[in-house]
């Protein structure tokens, strides 16, 4: 289908003129593509993975170890979305403060915020991918997220604790979810005869 800017143009989920490079920390939301749920269930309160959610948590787990500058903090794993604290503490160029505008051969660019968020959706879709070949996972249509994921950039101590709570007590919370495609609330308000 050629390119129509009427009907494929996406506005832009990111506050205007922020850069998202500079150190911080980021509160991300990222749901399965149809609210599928792809990551286990929500047993008497909590959290049950299988593997496919294990394999989610183990690429959050890596990525501290793969990009420096970067620091990860509290997440959950829902079964489809995940919740995570993305926290950028400096990388890159910004490590080499003799080097001014030119980056050093042997080190890596400074990521941003959606970078990380880019890289943490084509991994765990690879991943997921050869699950569905090898394991016999679940397969997805034609993505494994959804397209846009919601943000929110954390600006002081009180908001960090308040997410961190809310991330701990997602699970309890399941039931009255917004992503839950059981939550019956949910279901009466996008109902075509609701509208």
């Amino acid at each position: 289908m050629k390119y129509n800017p009427d009907i494929h143009h996406r506005k832009s989920i990111r506050l205007k003129h922020y850069d998202y490079s500079q150190n911080g920390a980021y509160f991300v939301t990222i749901c399965t593509q149809e609210r599928a749920c792809l990551f286990g269930e929500i047993i008497n309160g909590k959290m049950v993975m299988n593997n496919a959610g294990r394999m989610v948590q183990n690429v959050w787990d890596g990525i501290e170890s793969h990009y420096v500058g970067i620091n990860t903090d509290a997440f959950i794993v829902m079964p489809n979305h995940f919740h995570g604290i993305i926290v950028i503490v400096g990388s890159g160029p910004r490590a080499c403060p003799d080097v001014g505008d030119v980056q050093p051969q042997g080190v890596a660019p400074t990521l941003s915020f959606p970078d990380v968020v880019h890289r943490f959706k084509t991994m765990t879709t690879k991943q997921y991918a050869d699950g569905v070949k090898t394991q016999g996972w679940r397969s997805f249509r034609i993505r494994f997220w959804q397209r846009n994921d919601h943000e929110h950039i954390i600006r002081h101590g009180e908001d960090m604790n308040r997410i961190r709570q809310y991330i701990i007590n997602n699970p309890l919370q399941w039931e009255s979810d917004n992503e839950n495609p059981n939550n019956l609330v949910r279901a009466i308000r996008e109902s075509p005869l609701q509208n």
